[in-house]
């Protein structure tokens, strides 16, 4: 694990790799590095090309609902960063790593009892190009990467993807996503909508989105900081989380993992779960009239924030949502889960609701699991919170 980080898997791309066409690659995972026995959910993983010119692919895990796989929602989750891997350990994954002082072996695994696939199947997805797994044969690949190719090339993907598995096609589909991922995914979903709208195929049943503790480029992301850190005691978990990441890169880069997983030989150099080192242009200055764009032509939305998050504070957050001055259909109150409070919502009209997780951090999907889990069951079956 010594090994310089680069901003590229390659400065020298092989020939081999620019030879090959550009793949829809799919294969089912049965068996995991690290897990004990048969994975006890369907997990299938695959490239998927995105750009022609420069052999780029982005790299994908399908897990399966284990509820009603026929007619579940199916969300496309991506996470922060940009540049952080989608991979199932983290956020809405079925999978975590046994948290032990690492001993030179491969790190564990577990089942997560609260992932998301207990409600819905989920794809989660490695965006942008040179995020975890994804990759481009032509260095070029990895120049001027920013939210507008990040964008159309989830776009691109989808659209393969709903292609190659034509029987999802009928499911309600969400796109979603955490932190950065937050601000991509109402522009990713109004790329979407305008595509149903100019009747393109595959026709994407899309109903909405939903994001966690979003990032929107606007000055309200800041403005909270201050009066929000005066008012509450901040618990930091940056120790907790850079060991889990620490994991996470020990695992990847065996190369029994790689082959498990179908990972592609000389594609990626180096796993790096938050890459910091490639270039990203922040072309979307505020995502902000994306969700208005999206709420007010009928498309559910679902934004919910820890309550213990200094970086977007909830405050920031409910700002944003109250300046589109929607009507208050269902007024602020506590949610409840086990008898106690799990946080505070309120729904307005336009199918937007916000919530809090009490307790929860930046990525508070991975600080109040179960929390989240009902949050979401709850929503997606349209029952209140």
């Amino acid at each position: 694990m010594g090994k310089a980080s680069l901003p590229f898997p390659s400065l020298v791309v092989p020939l081999v790799l620019l030879l090959l066409p550009l793949s829809r690659s799919a294969s089912v995972v049965t068996h995991l590095p690290g897990f004990h026995g048969r994975l006890p959910f369907h997990l299938e993983t695959g490239y998927v090309g995105v750009d022609e010119e420069t052999g780029a692919e982005l790299f994908y895990y399908f897990v399966e609902s284990e509820r009603s796989p026929e007619t579940d929602p199916l969300i496309l989750w991506m996470t922060g960063g940009p540049f952080c891997s989608g991979m199932i350990f983290f956020e809405v994954g079925p999978m975590k790593f046994v948290l032990a002082p690492y001993n030179g072996s491969l790190p564990q695994l577990t089942y997560n009892p609260y992932s998301w696939s207990k409600t819905a199947s989920i794809i989660l997805l490695d965006s942008p190009v040179g995020t975890g797994f994804s990759y481009a044969r032509d260095v070029k690949g990895y120049h001027d990467i920013g939210d507008f190719s990040f964008s159309m090339h989830v776009v691109i993907f989808l659209n393969k993807w709903f292609t190659d598995h034509p029987h999802y096609q009928s499911n309600p589909f969400f796109v979603g996503g955490s932190s950065y991922a937050g601000k991509m995914s109402p522009i990713i979903a109004q790329h979407i909508s305008q595509e149903i709208e100019l009747g393109k195929q595959p026709r994407i049943n899309l109903k909405g989105y939903v994001v966690g503790n979003p990032v929107t480029g606007s000055d309200y992301d800041d403005n909270f900081r201050v009066p929000y850190a005066h008012g509450v005691g901040i618990i930091s978990d940056q120790l907790y989380e850079s060991y889990r990441y620490y994991l996470c890169n020990i695992w990847a880069n065996d190369d029994s993992t790689r082959e498990a997983l179908g990972v592609k030989r000389g594609t990626t150099r180096e796993f790096i779960r938050c890459k910091k080192s490639i270039p990203y242009a922040s072309e979307v200055p505020s995502s902000i009239k994306y969700h208005f764009n999206l709420t007010s032509r009928g498309y559910r939305a679902l934004v919910f924030s820890g309550d213990h998050d200094l970086v977007i504070p909830f405050l920031s957050t409910h700002a944003w949502i109250r300046s589109f001055n929607f009507s208050v259909v269902d007024d602020w109150r506590a949610w409840h889960l086990d008898g106690q409070a799990a946080g505070f919502t309120i729904t307005y009209a336009n199918y937007m609701t916000f919530a809090t997780i009490k307790g929860g951090g930046h990525v508070s999907i991975e600080h109040r699991p179960k929390q989240c889990l009902a949050m979401v069951q709850r929503w997606l079956d349209n029952e209140p919170l």
